[in-house]
């Protein structure tokens, strides 16, 4: 097999995060398939909410999706506001870490899930430590566990099209020699940084007001690594609570940042005329007329295309800086 003479290589398919400026961001407009992918952050970041997410794009394209709940923490309700069709998910809540990397390699290789999201790593306690005492000291195991089954999922992956979605926390660990603060470092040791195509660093910045009331939260992804496009670009958008991600908020700062509507003070504007007077307002204009708010949403696409071949050219970004970094600000509504 002749490598450059195989387009299948050429181009990734990818499913959607759900995130316009995620997408962007990314390179190749979502997450590629076939890879181990990382998203990573501090407790209430959002990394739940953004697999979700996910899942819910390959099920709307007509995929199969799983959720491996080490947590056993999944809420269904929120998972179906944020659009998973909860009756075609399939749930699994395994008692260990190696039943949860098992039934993770049995779907991978059965060649028909799209999606699977592990929540979390940190989860994923190995069998010598639950039988374990309290106290018992269990050096690596976890780390030895995450190693060995990453090597033979990277192997079922890659004869399929699965997208394998590790959701890991943060803890702080003291600088070597213990000059300097706590570093902020990964559970389940290193495998998982080496084997992982996407790592994504997600993490709250702010939180979104409605007058004085606090409706959500605005957050920033770190792309910290992509083998499939150029690394270290950043997004911004905000996350509601109990909704998910806010699409019409995303829809918004991109149609204001390409020109498609007039911000003047507090109003926005198109056509010349002056449509809703604060974001709020804005967002309920949109969802009252679809054509328009459809309109552009197909603009916007075509702009961040356009953008992206530009990019790979060779050019820069003149429609944007480096990244979508400064498309999707927080702040009050």
């Amino acid at each position: 097999m002749w490598l450059g003479r195989n387009v299948i290589y050429r181009n990734v398919p990818v499913i959607s995060t759900g995130s316009l400026a995620l997408d962007y961001a990314l390179g190749v407009g979502g997450l590629p398939k076939g890879r181990v992918i990382e998203i990573y952050g501090p407790e209430a970041s959002g990394k739940t909410t953004l697999a979700l997410h996910v899942i819910s794009e390959a099920q709307k394209a007509g995929g199969y999706c799983v959720f491996i709940d080490a947590e056993h923490a999944l809420d269904p309700t929120f998972a179906e506001a944020v659009g998973v069709r909860t009756e075609d998910l399939l749930l699994a809540q395994p008692d260990c870490g190696e039943q949860a990397l098992g039934l993770t390699d049995t779907f991978i290789r059965s060649g028909s899930i799209d999606v699977i999201v592990v929540d979390s790593v940190a989860a994923l306690v190995p069998r010598a430590e639950l039988d374990g005492e309290m106290g018992d000291a269990h050096m690596a195991v976890q780390a030895r566990l995450m190693s060995q089954a990453l090597r033979k999922l990277s192997h079922s992956l890659s004869r399929s099209q699965t997208i394998l979605i590790f959701i890991n926390q943060i803890r702080n660990k003291l600088s070597s020699g213990g000059f300097g603060g706590p570093i902020e470092v990964t559970s389940g040791g290193n495998a998982l940084k080496y084997y992982a195509s996407v790592r994504l660093n997600i993490r709250r910045t702010g939180y979104v007001k409605k007058g004085d009331e606090i409706i959500g939260s605005a957050v920033t992804v770190k792309i910290a690594k992509n083998k499939v496009a150029p690394p270290f670009k950043t997004a911004e958008f905000e996350i509601e609570f109990g909704k998910g991600i806010s699409k019409d908020g995303e829809i918004i700062d991109f149609a204001v940042k390409y020109g498609l509507i007039v911000k003047s003070g507090n109003w926005y504007g198109y056509g010349g005329e002056n449509i809703a007077n604060g974001k709020e307002n804005l967002k309920k204009y949109l969802n009252e007329h679809i054509d328009l708010k459809d309109l552009l949403v197909t603009e916007i696409k075509q702009r961040l295309v356009r953008a992206a071949d530009h990019v790979d050219e060779g050019g820069s970004d003149d429609e944007g800086s480096s990244s979508e970094s400064n498309c999707c600000s927080s702040g009050e509504i």
